[in-house]
Parts: C-alpha cells; structure tokens; sequence
C-alpha cells in the first residue's frame, strides 16, 4: 500500500484539536463520503445503509454526500436510490442544496495551463472536472499503456474488475466528453474547472508529480486512494464545504459528524464536531477521527448512524 508524505507543503494536515473520548450530542448535519465509505467495492449502497439514512433524515438530521465524484455523477447515484440530500462534489469545490448552487470554486486559467502543459508533456492520465461535465483527453488509452508499463503501485483487495473501471477509457456521455487539447476547455464560454483527476500507477511518478504540484502556490493536492492525485483550487476541500452547508441550514459545525476513509476526506473529518472513520480506512486517517466504525463492505455507514447519532 502506498503510503502518504504528510510533509507535503500543500496536504493539510493538523493536530485533532480536542479529545477522542468526547460524546456525541446534539447532531444535526451529517457528511458521507461515497467511495470506500457509503459505497460497497462492487459500487452499490446496501439496503441497510439506505435504510440508515432514511432513518436519520427522519429523525429531523441533515444528510450531506460529500465526494470526489462531479456533482452530476452524485446525484445519478442519489437518484438511482430514491436519495435526497445536498451534495458536495468535486472534493466539495461544488455545493448544491435543495436545487441551489451554495458553492463553486474553481481554478485560475493559468494553474489550468501549468498544470496541464506538464501531464500532456509526460503523457500522463488525467481528468478535468468542469461544470459542464468532465473531460478526458481523447489519447486516455494511450497514456494509461504508457503509464501501466512503469506500473509499481501494488493496491491490496484492489479487484480486476475496479482496476478495470479506473484505468479504461471513460465512454462518452452527457457528463463524459473528450477534448484534444486543454486550450480547448479554455475557449469554452462559461466553463469553470474545479478539480484535476491525475491517474498514478507509478510510485516515482506520484512523488515527482506531487514536488511539481506543491511548487503551485494557487492549488492544494490531495488523493482518494494509492492511484490518483487530486488537485483544486487552494480554498476547495470538503471541510469548506461542510463549513457552506452548515452555514446554509444554520447548524453550528459542533453540531456536524463527517464520515471518510481516505486523505481527501480530513479536510472534513478535522472540521467536523464529531468525525468517524470507516473501518476500511487508511490508518493516518483513523489517527485524527473521534470514533471507527465498520468497513464499507460491513455496512459502516448504517453501524456509525445507529452506534453515533440515533442512539444519542
């Protein structure tokens, strides 16, 4: 398993600034992360997760979905399951509510150029996430060939089949388009990007990418898992997110749970009044959480609802 460099100028990272054995009272707006955390590995929510949630926003709580994922992406997932809740996507650059935009912070053209002038350049993998969709570079497949043959990530539990869905070309949809070139995006009326999708399938490479991106004083770096690097804007992360959605229902961020797994996700875990961290989760990212529930394949999610918040 890959592991993280906390040294990292640009990864936000700080010290939990109050005791693990506090209680939980008082909750009122819950954020959930999707990958790892809410969804399964086969990428599906449980009925006793569903169930969970229901139970929950009946209970008079708010339940926030707060992902890497683009909005669009998020709410198809919330609408195949008959879901309502505000959404933070994007690593929580975008914030919608009740059918209004809260928040959407995007990059400046030229990190968009900086950034984008040194993946074509080493033929790298990567994705940018816009508010008119995502868009691949039409050359996706080569650049994944160029890149599997350095691969030296080895990724524990990680099956054929997501390996599968995280390298292979995206097809093209409403959401998906493909592009030639990054001016391209520049020239389109109105389109903002909030977030780079770098795949790394090589540990020197990840390294090397992570030095360059950190030189970047606009942006900040992440990762949701060993094979990918996540840039935004320097004030786009889910803990900001979580701070807007409070903000808008007017509930005090003591009064906040965030549930994650993974680096993208502190953000909102050191935020939050109460974090939670999935039994499946990276250890780094137990270390700063208040409580650990089960694994995304044990129906964490449903445990956390009734072990943290129903039973208070």
């Amino acid at each position: 398993m890959l592991s993280v460099d906390f040294s990292l100028k640009k990864f936000q990272y700080y010290p939990l600034p109050w005791p693990k054995e506090k209680e939980v009272t008082g909750m009122k707006l819950i954020a959930i992360d999707l990958d790892g955390t809410l969804l399964s590995r086969d990428i599906q929510i449980t009925r006793e997760n569903i169930e969970a949630l229901q139970k929950v926003q009946n209970a008079g709580h708010v339940v926030m979905i707060c992902s890497g994922r683009a909005p669009e992406d998020i709410q198809q997932i919330l609408h195949h399951y008959e879901l309502s809740c505000p959404l933070a996507g994007s690593n929580g650059t975008v914030v919608k509510a009740e059918g209004r935009l809260l928040a959407d912070v995007s990059m400046s053209a030229g990190d968009i150029e900086h950034i984008a002038q040194k993946l074509d350049a080493e033929k790298t993998p990567y994705r940018i996430y816009t508010n008119q969709g995502i868009y691949v570079p039409a050359d996706w497949s080569e650049r994944v060939a160029l890149a599997l043959q350095g691969e030296t990530i080895k990724v524990e539990g990680l099956t054929e089949e997501t390996f599968k869905r995280i390298t292979e070309q995206p097809q093209q949809s409403d959401i998906i388009k493909y592009f030639d070139g990054y001016h391209e995006l520049l020239s389109i009326p109105g389109l903002t990007v909030q977030k780079f999708f770098i795949l790394t399938l090589n540990e020197q490479v990840k390294s090397t990418l992570s030095t360059f991106l950190n030189g970047i004083s606009g942006v900040v770096t992440t990762s949701s898992g060993p094979m990918n690097l996540e840039v935004m804007d320097q004030n786009g992360n889910k803990g900001n997110a979580l701070k807007v959605a409070a903000d808008y229902y007017g509930i005090p961020l003591e009064d906040t749970v965030a549930i994650g797994d993974n680096f993208n996700d502190i953000p909102m875990l050191q935020i939050a009044g109460f974090s939670i961290a999935m039994g499946n989760a990276d250890p780094l990212v137990k270390e700063i959480c208040d409580a650990v529930t089960l694994s995304n394949e044990e129906n964490g999610v449903a445990y956390a609802m009734e072990e943290f918040i129903l039973k208070q």
